[in-house]
């Protein structure tokens, strides 16, 4: 192997050999085609790590603020109010920012992965070496990937400590619900499956399109994409509860009373009839001129009350694995079309 893909043994200034602090001291080192790979992209490994541990310890101060404001002031119900409204926002804010690391994994590190390599010739130049392309491609995708989990892991362990004082109270804001993106992507296994997928569809780009600001730019578009169809398909893995009313219907009869954080499904309170069934708010609408036309109507519908549909919150945690394993199966399949590509037609 050559000296470009090892690190050289030589002696150092001190008279130890390179590697070892003196007699009988040694350090593990990196070697081969590792080494050569974090060499290589040693400056934005370093940058996310950097980040990473500078966005954990700002989340961990302003989780200290959280906690001691809840400590002094009792527990309210009826909304946020007062100064726990900038408690929150904080949080919000923070849950947002981090909903970009999928954007920030594909675009600036998947996308010029590969794509950097191919466009400057240094594919070319690694793997006429001793280096075969496989085994140069999985490094890079194993060494990359492996730091973007670990960090994304971190991040997302410290959000969710964050969010865990406000996670029960009834005065949370509806800005952090857990269904909304700030809380339901960025807790969890989500995040982690989020940041691998659009990763690995950054570097199958930047395989395919060989140039490094187009793949950028196309990896964009593919991850807003993403996106939009996981925010439409979200709480379709939730199983949708019902609960419902038998005191009939009108501005005085009473209504479904919700679980503490379930969020609301549909359009709103449905008609319920004796048989179970759910009528929609249109039912007997054309009869809405007289209240006694109307009454007779839903009466002649054996309506009984009314149901309300919803996510309780003990989902939560189901919803995220069964979504982590959807994205998870769809880094799978990118993973593989990425090595069978680079072994057939990498150069």
């Amino acid at each position: 192997m050559t000296t470009l893909t090892r690190n050289p043994a030589g002696p150092t200034s001190a008279g130890h050999p390179r590697g070892q602090g003196g007699p009988g001291r040694s350090r593990p080192r990196l070697g081969g085609t590792a080494w050569l790979v974090w060499r290589q992209h040693r400056a934005a490994f370093w940058t996310l790590i950097g980040l990473t541990a500078l966005y954990a310890l700002g989340m961990v101060f302003l989780r200290g603020q959280l906690t001691d404001y809840l400590d002094s002031v009792p527990q309210k119900s009826g909304g946020v109010t007062g100064a726990f409204e900038g408690y929150a926002t904080r949080l919000f804010d923070g849950g947002t920012y981090l909903t970009y690391l999928p954007v920030l994994a594909g675009v600036f590190l998947g996308a010029p992965l590969v794509a950097g390599d191919l466009e400057s010739g240094t594919a070319k130049l690694v793997t006429s070496q001793s280096v075969g392309r496989l085994r140069w491609l999985t490094t890079k995708l194993a060494m990359t990937a492996g730091l973007l989990v670990l960090c994304t892991a971190v991040l997302a362990a410290v959000f969710e400590w964050w969010w865990s004082p406000v996670r029960g109270r009834a005065d949370t804001a509806d800005s952090l619900a857990w269904t909304s993106g700030n809380i339901f992507d960025t807790t969890g296994i989500m995040p982690v499956a989020y940041v691998l997928l659009t990763f690995t569809v950054g570097v199958a780009v930047g395989m395919v399109l060989r140039r490094t600001l187009v793949s950028m730019v196309v990896t964009l578009g593919i991850t807003v994409a993403i996106g939009v169809v996981w925010n439409h398909f979200r709480l379709s893995f939730g199983n949708i509860v019902s609960a419902g009313t038998h005191g009939g219907v009108g501005d005085d009869a009473p209504r479904p009373k919700l679980p503490l954080h379930a969020v609301q499904q549909g359009q709103g309170d449905y008609f319920l009839t004796g048989s179970g069934e759910h009528l929609d708010w249109t039912t007997c609408l054309d009869q809405m001129d007289s209240e006694k036309a109307h009454n007779a109507c839903l009466a002649s519908k054996h309506v009984v009350g009314y149901s309300v549909d919803y996510l309780p919150m003990s989902q939560m945690h189901t919803m995220q694995w069964m979504g982590a394993g959807v994205m998870l199966a769809a880094t799978a399949a990118v993973v593989a079309f990425t090595v069978l590509w680079g072994r057939r037609r990498l150069l």
